[in-house]
């Protein structure tokens, strides 16, 4: 996929992107609750997957902010137009393989061909990412935990793609709520930029059960 390169003269966070981008680990993330009692309502009303659903609604969040789109490429940052999740799926000897959808495409088209996608990855897959990894959001997902925190793997020297993963939800006060994690390079992203990805993702959410009542 194709990516505009920030200007570098006029970019506002140049101090901070030099700052975090010479530290070993340039990681930050954070883990917050997100209410889906109306989604996991709409889904069962409808008969929807309440994972791609989820994952349709938590891919365009991170679209609709502008720094989980920018990557690092030869030191200096870049800009994504869009960009794709690649998302963990078992497999049946209780491996995983990866699969690549378009969140930004209208629900009664991603979601036939996210469910093609993810057979075929299921049956087939393997962890490739293929040539333009560099543009995708990596989700996972530990749907057996309900969990407090999260530590992610991450390679060295660090990458710059976001990585969004969300546990098993649980009824709180007569509401379901689901920890999903946030981890980003904070060369690129800061705290404001993250707390705009999770009101992003709870407009999404309202919006997808507006749409499906």
């Amino acid at each position: 996929m194709e990516y505009k390169v920030i200007d570098w003269e006029r970019y506002p966070r140049r101090a901070h992107f030099e700052y975090f981008s010479a530290m070993a680990d340039p990681y930050a993330g954070v883990t917050a609750e997100a209410d889906v009692t109306g989604l996991l309502a709409a889904c069962k009303g409808a008969g929807l997957p309440f994972f791609l659903s989820f994952l349709y609604c938590a891919g365009r969040a991170a679209n609709a902010v502008p720094q989980l789109r920018q990557r690092i490429v030869e030191g200096r940052p870049v800009e994504f137009a869009s960009c794709d999740t690649s998302h963990t799926v078992l497999r049946e000897d209780r491996t995983y393989s990866y699969c690549r959808l378009n969140c930004m495409q209208p629900f009664e088209h991603y979601l036939p061909a996210a469910r093609a996608l993810q057979a075929e990855a299921k049956a087939h897959g393997d962890l490739d990412d293929g040539e333009d990894a560099l543009s995708l959001l990596f989700i996972s997902t530990l749907p057996w935990i309900r969990y407090t925190d999260l530590r992610q793997p991450v390679p060295s020297p660090a990458d710059s793609n976001p990585r969004i993963t969300w546990g098993k939800y649980a009824e709180v006060h007569g509401r379901t709520t689901m920890p999903v994690t946030l981890l980003v390079n904070h060369a690129l992203v800061d705290g404001a930029h993250m707390g705009r990805f999770f009101q992003a993702l709870e407009e999404e959410l309202e919006c997808f059960i507006q749409e499906e009542r």
